[in-house]
């Protein structure tokens, strides 16, 4: 274990929030500036994005979080390129939720997910560098006496270009703090980039490689206790009782307290202490109605939807069911989707220390400020009394980004032992039965030919959960969830690929009692299989070959087309695969990005399944680390084909079966193919790359099953089918 103390406390945080202005959104009455802002250690503040210590050390803050996918690798390089820095010299530390609200958000949105890490944050922190950049080079330009305009910058140190005269960073950076940032500093035109572009190792690989890295399950405070905590297992329950005099006896425990109306912990000296005495707990629970519900009754109102008059709309032209019942030839298929937990290796903890005038909360969390709101709710405390810290997490693929219902319970615990922190640790079990699932989902298919095999119609009708009704109500739109549509959008980050004369794609809502999330890729996962599976059915059904047939769709969508053709040609369709061997192919538009794949597989046995070679193409735009995009697309497809081949989370008795890796597995290394990574950006826009790619796995490994074997299979996981991954 490893122990830390918090960084940063109040009064470093009143003091923060110095020279940003009088009267704050908060309340707090600090008066107009004029003083430094300094971090921790003393070292002065050039702008709220970077810090310069004297010893040239450049501290670039990063308000997403970093869990593995490169983010803070990501954004430092682009705070870096501005700022003209010395690279080797750069770390980077995470601000605080609190901080931030205090300075009136100063640094922007804390939450990480939907590939919008770097993409949605690019322009201005890039800003944060030039700035500070400007103000460097104009405070040394202010010691020489000599106009800014006659120096540059390059490498953490500023050159008088008509003295030859050079200082560096660490020298001017107090006197830079104290000036007025300027406005409007004009960014680099792209041509000029000199780190964004290129491959540099990632910031954070040390401290996991030497252990030093603290995550959640690590954390270790003065005077903390642990606490383990079980909830009802039927989502809706509520605890009927329990008997906490059975077990406070038991080694170690010193609490064993409700939390909520649905929830009991017990706090021990140690974990193991909390969950075995946890275990022996009697508890009674009030499981409610939804104790009745299997996947067999969810399946059943899914398909019912399939059939519903109701429906939202998300795109449409023509007039599909006149196309569809004038079709010489007409072809349906129904598939499924199923639920699917996150299973991050480090299950959701939190720590928390609570008295009657300050909640602090130490968190891995991909959104600060999410896991900000739920402690203020929690502890009932205004946010100026309130602060999170975040930690690195051991994994999030959306379960920590907009459910913090781990860190409400831990400051419900820790409100009912005030001064002491306690570190609550979900057990695997918990995890599993209480996590916020990928929407289960039905898609009924009709595709329309004229007499000369021409696609003239195509309906898609989504059945299935909306996420955002119930993360963010107030979003939907009219009743519609525009998420359910990633993929088959007219226009927009998720457009669909295909120009269809006479096309309509709706859903009907049905929500169940099992939580939605946003679970890595969200809802292009299921509908990348739908669409690019049925474009093959559809495609066999006209005797045209699948590349072909979507070429033909594909002329008024150039960047689609491109990364299809990519991914076709390096991998050789068209020519004669090695024997045996057989291909598939997908493409979507996923988070701004444009992706393709052509698996190749073989078949033996006729349901043993080995994946050779994932050729996988990527248009993002602009690419900030090519190296980590490569490693973003193969780390997609592990979670992509174990999601195809293994991965479902099934409902008996209101709740989820699957309780621990032993139900509910992951592809090994030795599965593992070989992924052909082409980095493609074309410029002019940002788009993601750590989810994008994940949809494009499964619908060519599902199309190259098809062509192998002539079998469509149009549910997964593969394992409910007898097919294993080899």
């Amino acid at each position: 274990m490893i122990t830390i103390t918090p960084k940063i406390d109040r009064r470093s945080f009143i003091i923060g929030t110095a020279a940003v202005g009088g009267g704050l959104a908060l309340g707090l009455n600090i008066p107009f500036g004029g003083r430094v802002v300094r971090a921790q250690g003393g070292a002065p503040e050039v702008t709220h994005w970077v810090v310069i210590r004297p010893d040239d050390t450049v501290v670039i803050r990063i308000a997403r979080s970093e869990m593995g996918q490169g983010t803070l690798t990501g954004l430092a390089q682009m705070v870096a390129e501005e700022l003209e820095c010395d690279w080797s010299k750069v770390t980077t530390e995470y601000p605080t939720p609190g901080q931030s609200v205090a300075r009136k958000r100063i640094w922007g949105d804390f939450s990480t997910g939907g590939s919008r890490g770097i993409r949605s944050s690019q322009e201005y922190v890039r800003q944060g560098g030039a700035t500070a950049r400007t103000m460097l080079i104009q405070a040394a330009a202010d010691a020489w006496k000599v106009p800014a305009s006659e120096c540059s910058a390059a490498d953490s140190v500023i050159t008088h270009r008509p003295s030859g005269r050079t200082t560096t960073y660490g020298k001017v950076a107090e006197a830079a703090a104290k000036l007025t940032p300027p406005t409007n500093v004009p960014l680099k035109d792209p041509k000029d980039w000199k780190l964004i572009g290129k491959s540099v190792k990632r910031l954070d690989t040390m401290d996991k490689l030497t252990g030093t890295q603290v995550y959640g399950a690590d954390l270790k405070l003065p005077g903390m206790l642990n606490a383990a905590i079980k909830d009802c297992p039927v989502f809706g329950g509520k605890v009927k009782s329990f008997e906490p005099a059975k077990v406070k006896g038991m080694p170690g425990v010193r609490h064993v307290v409700p939390v909520g109306d649905s929830a009991v912990a017990v706090v021990a000296d140690t974990w193991w202490e909390a969950k075995t005495a946890l275990d022996a707990l009697p508890i009674v629970w009030d499981e409610g109605p939804n104790a009745k519900v299997s996947s067999a009754t969810i399946a059943e109102m899914l398909k019912e939807g399939l059939s519903a008059d109701q429906a939202f709309v998300a795109n449409q032209n023509g007039d599909v069911k006149a196309a569809i019942a004038g079709a010489a030839k007409k072809i349906e298929a129904v598939y499924a989707y199923p639920f699917q937990n996150h299973a991050p290796m480090e299950p959701m903890n939190a720590t928390a220390r609570y008295t009657a005038d300050r909640c602090e909360v130490w968190v891995p969390t991909q959104n600060g400020e999410g896991a900000f709101a739920a402690t203020l709710a929690a502890s009932g405390l205004p946010a100026d009394k309130c602060e999170v810290y975040k930690i690195h997490p051991g994994g999030g693929f959306g379960r920590r980004v907009a459910h913090h219902d781990y860190v409400t319970q831990a400051v419900l615990i820790a409100k009912q032992m005030p001064g002491t922190p306690v570190k609550l640790l979900w057990t695997r079990e918990e995890d599993m039965l209480h996590g916020k699932y990928h929407p289960v989902m039905q898609c009924k298919l009709v595709g329309a030919f004229d007499a000369a095999n021409n696609l003239t119609g195509l309906h898609m009708r989504l059945s299935g959960q909306s996420i955002l009704s119930d993360v963010r109500p107030e979003a939907l739109q009219q009743g519609k969830d525009p998420l359910v549509f990633q993929g088959l959008n007219p226009s927009g980050e998720f457009a669909i690929g295909y120009s269809v004369p006479n096309l309509l794609i709706d859903h009907a809502m049905r929500n169940t009692h099992v939580p939605p999330g946003f679970w890595r890729g969200v809802n292009i996962n299921q509908n990348a299989i739908f669409l690019e599976c049925f474009l093959d059915e559809l495609a066999h059904a006209a005797g045209q070959d699948p590349l072909e047939f979507r070429r033909k769709l594909m002329s008024k969508h150039p960047k689609h087309l491109a990364v299809l053709n990519a991914v076709a040609d390096r991998a050789g369709w068209g020519k004669p695969a090695p024997q045996r061997v057989f291909r598939g192919l997908a493409q979507m538009m996923s988070f701004n990005s444009y992706v393709a794949a052509c698996a190749e597989i073989s078949v033996s046995g006729g349901n043993k399944i080995k994946v050779h070679r994932i050729v996988a193409a990527t248009d993002c735009g602009y690419a900030v680390n090519p190296a980590q995009i490569e490693r973003q697309i193969a780390g997609s497809f592990v979670y992509g084909l174990s999601g195809l081949f293994m991965e479902e989370c099934t409902v008996k008795d209101g709740r989820i079966e699957q309780t621990n890796f032993n139900s509910y597995d992951s592809m090994r290394i030795a599965q593992m193919p070989k992924v052909e990574s082409i980095i493609m950006p074309s410029g002019g826009f940002w788009g993601g790359v750590g989810e994008p790619t994940i949809c494009v796995a499964a619908p060519a490994v599902l199309n190259a099953f098809f062509a192998a074997t002539g079998k469509r299979i149009r549910t997964v996981p593969l394992k409910n089918h007898g097919i294993t991954l080899v």
